[in-house]
């Protein structure tokens, strides 16, 4: 519904699509934001209604689209119901589905044993993510890794330091650092409040800058004035302007508990912006230890407080991890490269019957 990193990624595919003489065809919920960014010429936007896992309506509605439409192929992106109920609408239309992967998080048996059933291929957005599905019996056949990607020339900019300072109520020596992650548990943001009560008495000009949106919100404000925070953490809601906002962070964090891979992770460093993350999943592709961030183990906000503590001392340290991330980020997370990887997977799917 939102433009979180998996629905950017599925612009970029599109875009990286059309480029390359594809027809496309984006069917998303009633009220998409990605359904508005998809411009004309890169893909056709139909919208229906999806109300979640358990809206058997999605097979009938994807069915008769899929019918009507008769594609080669047919592209699911977990979740929302999508992965699960499109798979079941593509196989009764009678056309090959495969499916994008974004979450490590383990499934049931008996539904992995039912739902890889119905795709012909699955694509991982990391290795961590693939070496879960491995754990769990999907054929290693089935399985591609194709990750995912970041347009890094749109977050190569200088820091607009009067506007950033304005826009956030800070005070001229702030030093401010964030988290971009959905307000939901498994992101793990009480983690880092936790670590927060320590890292403001150790730098009492520190502030963190919560964005994104989810069912915690109101959770999370209680907890930011329990722990005396509301001077130093700010809620700052949804943004689309995060290549504005990157440069004037000092950090990134990503305290999550289980992590696909972390889009704005590829994008904080773009902006060479150094990272402290937790080291689970796919984020040690995105986040090298010692390269271009520090990596802690998930849930232990001792942690948090060591390796931030240690970034922010060491600022010359902090640099060479920002610049690291850039030149990461440009050779290995290209969406040239993105594209391609899917393209030849459709090829390689296709050209099996």
């Amino acid at each position: 519904m939102h433009l979180y990193g998996g629905a950017r990624q599925v612009l970029y595919l599109l875009e990286g699509l059309a480029e390359r003489g594809v027809e496309n065809l984006l069917v998303v919920p009633t009220g998409s934001a990605v359904g508005a960014k998809a411009g004309s010429g890169t893909a056709r936007v139909e919208y229906i209604r999806m109300a979640g896992d358990l809206d058997l309506g999605v097979i009938l509605r994807l069915y008769r689209i899929i019918r009507r439409e008769s594609p080669d192929l047919v592209h699911l992106h977990s979740r929302r119901g999508a992965d699960l109920l499109g798979g079941v609408a593509a196989r009764l239309a009678g056309v090959p589905a495969l499916l994008t992967r974004r979450v490590d998080n383990p499934e049931s048996r008996w539904l992995v044993g039912a739902k890889y059933r119905l795709y012909r291929g699955v694509i991982t957005i990391s290795e961590g993510i693939r070496q879960v599905l491995l754990r769990q019996g999907v054929p290693a056949e089935k399985l591609s890794c194709v990750r995912s990607a970041v347009e890094a020339a749109n977050y190569t900019r200088d820091c607009d330091r009067d506007w950033f300072l304005h826009e956030f109520g800070l005070e001229p020596e702030a030093r401010a650092i964030g988290v971009v992650a959905q307000l939901i548990p498994r992101k793990g943001h009480r983690f880092l409040l936790q670590a927060m009560v320590r890292l403001v008495e150790l730098h009492p000009e520190l502030h963190l800058l919560l964005f994104g949106k989810g069912p915690l919100e109101a959770e999370l404000g209680r907890l930011i004035e329990s722990l005396g925070l509301a001077q130093r953490v700010t809620l700052a809601g949804f943004r689309d302007d995060l290549a504005k906002l990157f440069p004037c962070l000092e950090l990134l964090v990503h305290p999550a508990l289980i992590e696909g891979l972390g889009v704005a992770l590829l994008q904080a460093a773009s902006a060479g912006v150094p990272i402290v993350a937790s080291h689970t999943g796919g984020i040690p592709e995105a986040v090298r230890d010692g390269v271009n961030g520090l990596l802690v183990p998930p849930g232990q906000p001792e942690a948090l407080v060591d390796a931030l503590d240690r970034l922010l001392q060491d600022r010359a340290l902090a640099r060479r991890l920002g610049d690291a991330g850039r030149e990461l980020m440009q050779r290995e997370f290209s969406v040239a490269g993105m594209v391609e990887g899917n393209l030849a997977l459709y090829q390689t799917l296709l050209n099996k019957d």
